[in-house]
């Protein structure tokens, strides 16, 4: 599940909405009814929450920083390898270390500790990428093996839409709490996977055709997180005009 605002949650104006959106969603996951339309009403609803699509933009600050130090890591690895990226980003007490270790300090290096909801938003995407990305892996050698080879161009674009959406998921207010309150975990699985793919859907970067060559850690690896929120947000915020 994601990490969602629904914690502390707020009352009135766009809340009130957002909140029925949810509950109609959680109750049609509940029946087993077709909830497509109302997983849209949520995504819909939740941008005014956030102050809007621009306010929602410029609030993605961990969100804009995990993209840029993701693919920084993801474009090093490429071009250097893993344990000579790991250094050349700060990282060489890594080197040789545990899947565990590596891991926990790959995800705070990407999101920061999580000190705050924006922090943890962007720190569960890291995790969900980061377990893909070294997948049964166990020793450091294999670590950088598996790393190495989901490295190619469409990899390192997968990977970072993926924590994009993970990460605007992780920011819904509401959501969580609803789908939480279930008694029917595969409801609930169902209801998650459906939201995260709807809001895939909407995400993609506007991306040079070889992203190894962009200066990540700068200006344009900014720009280019900050250009995929603005229009993510921008998409959803619209879905309102279609939302009953």
């Amino acid at each position: 599940m994601g990490t969602s605002a629904d914690r502390t949650a707020g009352r009135g104006a766009a809340w009130t909405p957002l909140k029925h959106a949810a509950s109609s969603y959680a109750r049609a996951v509940r029946a087993g009814a077709d909830s497509e339309a109302r997983a849209e009403r949520v995504l819909a609803r939740h941008v005014p929450v956030l102050g809007g699509a621009a306010t929602a933009a410029a609030a993605a600050r961990a969100g804009t920083i995990g993209v840029q130090r993701l693919g920084s890591l993801l474009a090093g690895v490429a071009g250097a390898g893993f344990a000579d990226t790991l250094a050349g980003l700060g990282l060489s007490g890594l080197v040789g270390g545990t899947r565990f270790h590596v891991l926990d300090q790959l995800v705070t290096f990407i999101a920061g500790d999580g000190d705050d909801f924006d922090s943890q938003a962007a720190r569960d995407a890291s995790c969900e990428v980061m377990e893909l990305l070294f997948a049964d892996a166990d020793t450091f050698e294999e670590m950088g093996e598996e790393f190495t080879a989901a490295v190619s161009r469409e990899g390192v674009v997968e990977m970072l839409e993926l924590f994009l959406s993970h990460y605007i998921y992780n920011k819904i207010p509401v959501l969580a709490e609803k789908l939480g309150a279930l008694t029917d975990p595969n409801a609930v699985a169902r209801a998650d996977e459906q939201v995260r793919e709807m809001i895939n859907g909407f995400v993609g970067l506007n991306l040079p055709e070889d992203p190894y060559t962009i200066e990540w850690a700068g200006p344009q690896g900014r720009d280019i997180a900050a250009n995929c929120f603005q229009t993510v947000y921008n998409t959803l915020e619209h879905l309102i005009d279609e939302a009953p």
